[in-house]
């Protein structure tokens, strides 16, 4: 246990932590530059506007957890800052991308931009008492709460990417996300504990929805009326392992704080049937998609490894084990712990890769960072793995 927990800090701490602070870091407008190569060198300077979140958060979170340098806090409030003056739409939505200085280039339906903005604001506030940063994090809580409750009404009309009227569907990425982003809330914002604590009981029913016991899977999307699965499309047939995977953590983390045994089974359940799906036998590591019914799959990348399944599956596999100690947990963290280093580790120029072909080889030309990844899911893997192994069973 020791010397697992040595590696991962040191992952942490001399490979990761280095690479974001070293490159990443932009000292002439704030915030985060996250396009970087695998020698961290820029390769395209637009910005991503979840990022400016993530790493506002990931940096508060080692702070309040893990080490407690005033370098993090400062990279912290520069990107949490840049989002503030930079991110923000005349009505109160936050853009996807902008350029390097903060100039808006891309805007999306959803609102993933503003809960990373959120959790960054709120993990902020318990690091430093700055009562700004909660009242921005409140501001902005009620506001995405409000939007998933009715997308169609004030203060902000979401335009459907589909027609409704169609095929009504909903997807699991919003109950999932805003749970997670609802127990920081819960954390930060003592104040409104039961009001966070209720909300999260709502999205713990909705999030269970999309689980089909009689499939062993979560799907990605159902059918919004009723809540059952639409198999005439390949767009409601996929399966994306990893985000089963992670929700799963999301639930366990909820359940032990609410000592609620059966909410523990049905997230180990999640799990079980998540890793049996996607783990592929011939080369290892975590697909990305998969069809339910093992039918061609729409999206190019879906045999692919990608970074962050593989994180997900090590804190669910650690959590698990440390909560049952049911040495199959154990073992799967292992399995999944020991591809993950080997494949996707970068021991020459620091970081995790992002992207693998199906074989486990780097594409090419290989990068570290990009719209969508940055410092957050390989940084908050090796943070959480450490603090669980802190009071986990021995092996």
């Amino acid at each position: 246990m020791k010397e697992l927990y040595n590696k991962l800090k040191s992952e942490l701490m001399d490979s990761c932590i280095p690479f974001w602070l070293t490159n990443a870091q932009d000292r002439e407008h704030g915030g985060i530059i996250n396009c970087l190569d695998r020698e961290g060198k820029v390769y395209s300077e637009d910005k991503s506007v979840w990022m400016q979140g993530r790493a506002g958060w990931m940096f508060s979170y080692i702070y309040n957890h893990i080490d407690q340098k005033e370098e993090y806090l400062n990279f912290a409030k520069s990107c949490i800052d840049f989002a503030a003056e930079h991110c923000i739409d005349s009505d109160g939505r936050m853009f996807f991308t902008v350029t390097r200085d903060g100039r808006p280039l891309r805007k999306r339906r959803y609102w993933f931009s503003e809960t990373f903005y959120i959790m960054a604001n709120a993990e902020y506030y318990m690091a430093t008492k700055d009562s700004a940063y909660l009242k921005t994090a409140q501001k902005y809580f009620d506001f995405v709460y409000g939007m998933y409750k009715d997308p169609q009404t004030d203060p902000y009309k979401i335009t459907p990417k589909s027609y409704a009227e169609t095929r009504n569907t909903k997807t699991l990425a919003n109950p999932m996300i805003l749970m997670n982003v609802a127990s920081i809330m819960r954390d930060a914002d003592q104040e409104r504990f039961s009001y966070y604590d209720g909300i999260i009981t709502d999205l713990i029913k909705d999030i269970q929805c999309f689980y089909k016991p009689e499939y062993k899977a979560m799907f990605e999307n159902i059918n919004a009326e009723d809540n059952s699965v639409i198999l005439n499309t390949a767009t409601c047939r996929v399966i994306n392992p990893g985000h089963d995977i992670e929700c799963a953590w999301f639930l366990l983390e909820e359940a032990e704080r609410r000592q609620d045994a059966a909410l523990i089974k049905f997230a180990a359940q999640v799990f079980d049937d998540a890793f049996a799906l996607g783990w592929d036998k011939e080369y290892g590591g975590i697909l990305y998609f998969k069809d339910i019914l093992g039918l061609p799959v729409e999206a190019y990348e879906h045999d692919m490894k990608l970074w962050w399944p593989h994180n997900e599956a090590m804190i669910a596999s650690l959590m698990l084990y440390r909560i049952t100690n049911d040495k199959k947990y154990w073992d799967i963290f292992n399995q999944v712990s020991e591809y993950a280093f080997a494949h996707f580790s970068d021991r020459e120029y620091g970081e995790w890769f992002g992207y693998l072909r199906r074989d486990g080889l780097p594409t090419e030309p290989a990068c570290k960072g990009h719209t969508y990844k940055g410092p957050f899911h390989v940084m908050r893997m090796l943070a959480k793995c450490m603090q669980l192994l802190e009071d986990c069973p021995k092996a």
